[in-house]
């Protein structure tokens, strides 16, 4: 059995992160020890790094929650859960495609002053106006 705080060092978690997710109901099951304080088995630590990913892809707490309730209901709801997950997948693979977009805009720009600087390129701004 594993303390909030074993739990929080383990995962790289904050105390109130771990505790704001059980008091939502996100960690079913919380057990308590004698002096009432939570504690946590090795399958309970997977499931609060397996949230964490969560919280990483994206989600929201009512989605965690959502997807929290599918898992309850055992293999009948695996269908669900992966038309869940490839939202949320499709959703972090545009923002993918977002950076990948911004990256290359940096180095186009990069590219630019580069040219600038060393004289292969004129300066030319959309901003500063010139009279023509």
């Amino acid at each position: 059995m594993y303390t909030m705080m074993q739990v929080c060092r383990e995962l790289d978690m904050t105390y109130q992160t771990l505790k704001y997710y059980c008091n939502e109901g996100l960690i079913p099951n919380v057990k308590r020890d004698g002096n009432n304080r939570r504690v946590f088995d090795d399958k309970d630590v997977k499931w609060i790094k397996d949230l964490t990913c969560l919280k990483k892809c994206g989600m929201s707490i009512l989605e965690m929650k959502e997807y929290l309730e599918l898992c309850l209901q055992g293999e009948s709801s695996i269908m669900q859960r992966k038309e869940l997950l490839s939202k949320k997948r499709n959703a972090l693979l545009a923002s993918i495609k977002e950076l990948e977009d911004s990256v290359a805009y940096i180095d186009w720009k990069q590219n630019f002053y580069d040219e600038v600087l060393s004289g292969a390129r004129p300066y030319v701004s959309n901003l500063i106006r010139t009279e023509e």
